[in-house]
């Protein structure tokens, strides 16, 4: 029996610059969210109309690196639940047929910086974004997870909750002239390495 192909959605940041939304350093694809919300949901609804049964929510950038610490202590759950609402509209809207909405969950405290993750400060950030998410999503998605420890403490708190948690890892850069043959267990390697944080 064939196994049924999923599409998710391509990356909502070039879209958004596509279309001519605001896009600076250091608040990245959330000053999108905060200045030009129909714009966030008009790129949702152009990846389900292109076929995505999958559509992320546009909240990785909403995080104190990103928007700062003031604006996120004031408005990070406001904001995380609001990329989650425009999601869910574009997922619903008559002719989507039935897309689900991912919680994009980033590596709080940094992309591409394993060094920086510290679990405490880690889970303050994630405790606000899993709130403001949660009413909207049909499934997480820890998105760019530099680390073992940054995927423990998610599916930590998530440990309670019955949706389906999507893992998106980030290696290290492949040597030059190195390819990775379909063969190669890479999948096998990551999942044995998750699992041995709980034997």
């Amino acid at each position: 029996m064939a196994t049924p192909i999923l599409i998710l959605d391509g990356g909502i940041s070039r879209e958004l610059q596509r279309l001519g939304a605001p896009f600076r350093q250091p608040e990245w694809s959330a000053l999108a969210l905060i200045e030009t919300q129909h714009l966030v949901e008009q790129v949702h609804g152009e990846f389900v109309d292109a076929g995505a049964h999958v559509i992320s929510t546009n909240s990785y950038a909403i995080v104190p690196f990103h928007i700062g610490a003031e604006r996120f202590a004031a408005d990070g759950a406001s904001l995380a639940s609001l990329s989650g609402q425009l999601a869910r509209r574009a997922a619903t809207r008559p002719g989507s047929d039935g897309a689900r909405v991912a919680g994009s969950l980033p590596p709080v405290l940094g992309s591409y910086r394993p060094d920086l993750f510290e679990k405490n400060a880690a889970r303050a950030i994630l405790d606000i974004l899993i709130s403001g998410l949660s009413p909207h999503v049909d499934i997480w998605l820890a998105e760019t997870q530099s680390s073992l420890a940054e995927a423990a403490l998610v599916a930590e708190l998530l440990a309670g909750d019955t949706r389906p948690l999507w893992l998106k890892t980030r290696s290290a850069p492949l040597p030059k002239g190195k390819v990775i043959k379909p063969a190669d267990p890479i999948g096998a390697c990551a999942a044995n390495s998750f699992m041995r944080l709980y034997d």
